[in-house]
This record gives C-alpha cells, sequence and structure tokens, in this order.
C-alpha cells in the first residue's frame, strides 16, 4: 500500500506537529483509500464514528481493504491506541452521503475519526482521553471550533446514528472539545415554552442539520440521539429549548472557510 501523501495546494500547518512523527503515539497505518480534497478545500469539520465492528483490528482491516472503498484519518481502540490511516491534508472517504451547513461535500472538508465500539456499549476512558488529546492536536493544527466537531449522525438523520448514545458528548464540551446546551426548563433561546415544528427547523437549520433534507421525526432523533438520548415520544419544548439554544450560540458558518 502507498502511503497517503498530503494533497497538492493544501499545505500541512506548521505550528503544530504531525501526529505521524515520532515520539507522538501514533502508529501509522496508510489505507489506500483516499484522494485529493476537491477544490482546495482545508478540513474545518471533525467527524466522529463507530466502527460497529467485534474489534479494533476487524475495523483496521476494513479501512485499509482498497474493496471496501472506505477510510478515515484516524481510528481509535478501546485502551486508547491511535492509528493514522489517511494523512489530514488528503480526503478520506469517511462521511458520505449527507452535509453540515453549506457543506455537501463533508469529505473534503472534514477530518473522520473512527471509534472502535459496536454501538451498544459505553466508551472506554482510555479510549476517550486518547480522543480528546487526538482532537485538541487536530483542533489547534487546523483551528476548528468546538461547535465544527459533530457525530455523523448530525450530518446524515436517519441514515446514520454513529457515535450512538452511550457516547459521552457532555464530557467532551465539558473539555472544550464539543458544545451542549445551556437552556434549562423547556424556555428556547427567546423565552418561548411550546414545542413547535416551525421553530425547531428552523432553529436546527441555524446549527447546523440538513433540516430541509430529511422528514422531520429523523431530524429530531438525531438532535436526540446527541443531545437528548434518554428522550421519547413526540416533539417536546425541551427539544425546542435544547437547539434553539445552540443555534443562538453556535450558528453555522454558511459562508463556509473552503481555501
Amino acid at each position: 500500500m502507498a502511503t497517503a501523501m498530503p494533497a497538492p495546494g493544501i499545505p500541512r500547518p506548521s505550528a503544530v506537529p504531525s501526529l505521524s512523527e515520532p515520539g507522538t503515539g501514533i502508529t501509522t497505518h496508510p489505507s489506500p483509500n483516499h484522494g485529493p480534497r476537491r477544490e482546495g478545500a482545508r478540513p474545518d469539520l471533525i467527524v466522529l464514528h463507530h466502527t460497529a465492528m467485534a474489534t479494533a483490528g476487524a475495523a483496521l482491516a476494513r479501512l485499509c481493504d482498497p474493496g471496501a472503498e472506505v477510510s478515515a484519518h484516524y481510528l481509535l481502540c478501546e485502551r486508547g491506541r491511535v492509528w493514522q490511516l489517511v494523512d489530514e491534508t488528503a480526503r478520506a472517504w469517511h462521511a458520505g452521503a449527507g452535509r453540515w451547513g453549506d457543506v455537501d461535500d463533508v469529505n473534503s472538508r472534514s477530518i473522520g475519526i473512527e471509534l472502535a465500539n459496536r454501538g451498544d456499549h459505553p466508551y472506554p476512558m482510555p479510549q476517550m482521553a486518547g480522543l480528546e488529546a487526538l482532537l485538541r492536536a487536530i483542533m489547534a493544527r487546523w483551528q476548528i471550533p468546538p461547535e465544527r466537531v459533530i457525530a455523523h449522525s448530525d450530518m446524515a438523520p436517519g441514515r446514520k446514528s454513529d457515535p450512538g448514545p452511550r457516547f459521552d458528548w457532555r464530557g467532551l464540551a465539558r473539555a472544550g472539545l464539543s458544545v451542549w446546551p445551556d437552556a434549562r426548563d423547556g424556555a428556547g433561546a427567546d423565552g418561548g415554552a411550546g414545542a413547535e415544528w416551525g421553530a425547531f427547523l428552523r432553529d436546527a437549520a441555524r446549527f447546523g442539520y440538513p433540516a430541509g433534507d430529511v422528514p422531520p421525526e429523523a431530524l429530531l432523533g438525531a438532535v436526540r440521539l446527541r443531545f437528548r438520548p434518554w428522550a421519547r415520544g413526540p416533539l417536546a419544548a425541551e427539544d425546542c429549548a435544547c437547539i434553539a439554544d445552540l443555534a443562538a450560540r453556535f450558528p453555522v458558518d454558511r459562508a463556509g472557510t473552503s481555501a
């Protein structure tokens, strides 16, 4: 397999060394499944996934199998070991169809991180610690803000569910590596307390969700999966308050940041 090389025209930022350099604790395991980022795009999103496979070894083999045509930039096992599969300047094949804000080629604008997890069990502390260290370095390297660290399920509501309801998004937000709503008692950003689909869809789109591309129920499922995984039933005031707060504090950059 050929080592993933930096894409032409996208220089690696020099302020932070490559994580694949000696002494970083990351193993380089090149995947052939990658290409150049389209139209000179730079990564300004990070998408988190789970592998949904029995072992990290099985996931590593699949992500490096040319016949599978899937990859990610990084894979983390349950014990916190990290493999770099694709250079950050290249376009890995992890996101597929979907959108975040006005970005409809998420692969060209993102760095993909796979977490070894079947999807039905908690993420161990060593794995989360490894993820936090990896995120800090990537975010510093590419100046990616916490609100642009998203779930695969965020950009593909109804189609994808990873990293799933057992992932600790609140803990990641407390570490400054993602975001979490501050709304309480079902009161929205405008002081309202009702559950109204129009406002929910508007605020979801303002935060970044592809609200016009999927059924409203699928969108509600994606918001709950990340921010209210315990919630059931029809749209509630708490759902509206959650997304209204996020939309008010972290509106998506519709202008984009392609270089």
